[in-house]
C-alpha cells in the first residue's frame, strides 16, 4: 500500500511535445513513464505497479496452462545467433557490442536459440518431452523510427514461450494450451480482440495467428468477416481458387507493339493501334525473382503490385529472395525484360505460381518472350499452367 503523501509523484499539465498518440500522452502526464532517448522510457512507481500487475496476470495464466518460467540474460554472445543466420537477417535492428576482449555479443532482440540450446543442454530423451516454458524479459531492437511511446520502443518486455513437442499431434495440442491461455489473459486484461490469421515470418511454421487488439494507433490492418467469422492480417488473406470456361477463350494472337515495356505504354499501344478498349487490369504482369538460386515468375493482374513479403511467406521453405535484375536477364537471353510472358516458362525451367486472381480459364495480354512483341487471349489452364497459386499482392 503506497499513501498519495508519501508517492513519487509529478503530474504534467500539457502533453509532451513529441507525443501523437493518446496513450503517450496520458502516461506522461499522469506520471507512469518519462522518456529518457527515443523510444526509451524509465518507469514510475504507477507506472510499475500497473506494469506489475499485467505481468503477474500473464503469469498466472501460464503457469495455470502448466508453463514453466526461466529466465535469459539480455546480453547474449554472437555465436547461437551466427549459426542461426539471424546475426547477418536482423541487420541495423540489431543492438551489436564488444567486450574489453573485442568478443562480440548482442542485446536479444527474441530468444529462440537460447531457449533451444538449453533443451538441448539439459534433455537428451525423448521421454523428457513434451516441454512448455517460457519468460518474461526486456528485449532490445533498434527501431529507425521508434514512436507512439511504449507501442514501438526500442527496449521494451515481452513474454515469449516455446513448446518441444514430439510429433504433430503434440504440437497442436501445445499450441491449443497457448491460445486458449492468452484467450484468459486477454480477457482479464479486460482487452477486445479479434483473433487472426498471420504470417509466420521467418521463424516459419505451417500455423499462425495474431491476437489484435483494434485501436486507431494500431500498425497492422486486418480483414474481418462478420457473417462467417473469417478473419486475417492483410499479409495473410486467402482468396478462393476459381475458374472459367477455357473453351471460349480465343486462340492466341501476337501483336507488334513496339516500345511498351511498361504496363501503361502497352495498355496505350493496344487502345490506339488495335482499339481494343482495355485497361491495366487486361494484362498479366510477371514478377521475375530468385529464389535459391531458382527463376522464378509471380503472375499478377497489370492493375495490382506485388506484394514481396507475401509471397516470401507463401514460398515454402526459400531462404533467400530477390527481385530478377539486369545481370539476371544477361545471364537469361530468352527471358526479355518488358516482354515476358509464361507461355514458355516450362521450356525454360521457370517456376511459375499465380496469385489466385489468375484465375484458370482467364485469358490476358502479355509479353510474347520476343522485344516489342506481345501476346492476346493468352489462357491459364490452356497456354500456360502454374506450380501453385500463392497471395503474392
Amino acid at each position: 500500500m503506497l499513501k498519495m503523501s508519501s508517492l513519487f509523484l509529478r503530474t504534467l499539465r500539457d502533453d509532451p511535445s513529441d507525443a501523437s498518440v493518446a496513450s503517450h500522452k496520458l502516461l506522461v502526464r499522469a506520471g507512469y513513464i518519462r522518456p529518457i532517448a527515443a523510444g526509451i522510457f524509465s518507469w514510475l512507481p504507477l507506472g510499475v505497479i500497473a506494469l506489475r500487475n499485467v505481468e503477474r496476470v500473464i503469469r498466472d495464466e501460464m503457469d495455470k496452462a502448466g508453463f514453466q518460467e526461466v529466465h535469459f540474460p539480455a546480453l547474449l554472445p554472437k555465436d547461437p545467433y551466427e549459426r542461426s543466420n539471424r546475426w547477418e537477417e536482423y541487420g541495423p535492428a540489431l543492438f551489436r557490442l564488444q567486450d574489453r576482449k573485442g568478443s562480440d555479443y548482442l542485446l536479444g532482440p527474441t530468444h529462440e536459440e537460447m531457449f533451444t540450446l538449453m533443451v538441448k543442454s539439459e534433455y537428451s530423451s525423448y521421454k523428457d518431452l513434451p516441454l512448455s516454458i517460457y519468460q518474461i524479459q526486456t528485449k532490445y531492437r533498434d527501431e529507425a523510427r521508434p514512436r507512439s511511446g511504449i507501442i514501438r520502443g526500442r527496449e521494451f518486455i515481452m513474454k515469449d514461450s516455446y513448446s518441444f513437442d514430439l510429433d504433430d499431434a503434440g504440437l497442436e495440442a501445445s499450441y491449443q494450451k497457448h491460445r486458449a491461455a492468452y484467450i484468459e489473459t486477454f480477457n482479464r486484461l479486460g482487452l477486445k480482440f479479434n483473433i487472426v490469421s498471420a504470417v509466420s515470418g521467418a521463424m516459419g511454421g505451417s500455423k499462425s495467428e495474431e491476437f489484435l487488439a483494434p485501436c486507431s494507433t494500431g500498425e497492422d490492418t486486418y480483414v474481418l468477416c462478420p457473417k462467417c467469422g473469417y478473419a486475417a492480417n492483410v499479409e495473410a488473406i486467402v482468396s478462393k481458387v476459381s475458374k472459367k470456361e477455357i473453351a471460349k477463350a480465343p486462340e492466341m494472337e501476337l501483336l507488334d507493339t513496339p516500345d511498351t515495356p511498361t504496363i501503361e505504354s502497352l495498355v496505350a499501344v493496344m487502345n490506339q493501334k488495335y482499339q481494343a478498349n482495355i485497361s491495366a487490369s487486361d494484362t498479366l504482369k510477371n514478377i521475375l525473382l530468385v529464389a535459391d538460386g531458382q527463376v522464378v515468375s509471380i503472375l499478377i493482374p497489370g492493375d495490382r503490385q506485388v506484394d514481396l513479403k507475401r509471397v516470401e511467406a507463401n514460398l515454402a521453405g526459400v531462404k533467400e529472395l530477390r527481385l530478377f535484375e539486369d545481370a539476371d536477364f544477361a545471364k537469361n537471353p530468352s527471358l526479355v525484360k518488358g516482354y515476358v510472358g509464361p507461355q514458355d516458362a516450362k521450356k525454360l525451367g521457370i517456376k511459375l505460381y499465380a496469385d489466385p486472381s489468375v484465375v484458370v480459364g482467364s485469358h490476358w495480354i502479355t509479353g510474347a518472350n520476343t522485344k516489342n512483341k506481345h501476346m492476346r487471349y493468352v489462357t491459364h489452364g490452356r497456354d500456360f499452367n502454374v506450380d501453385g497459386f500463392i497471395e503474392a499482392v
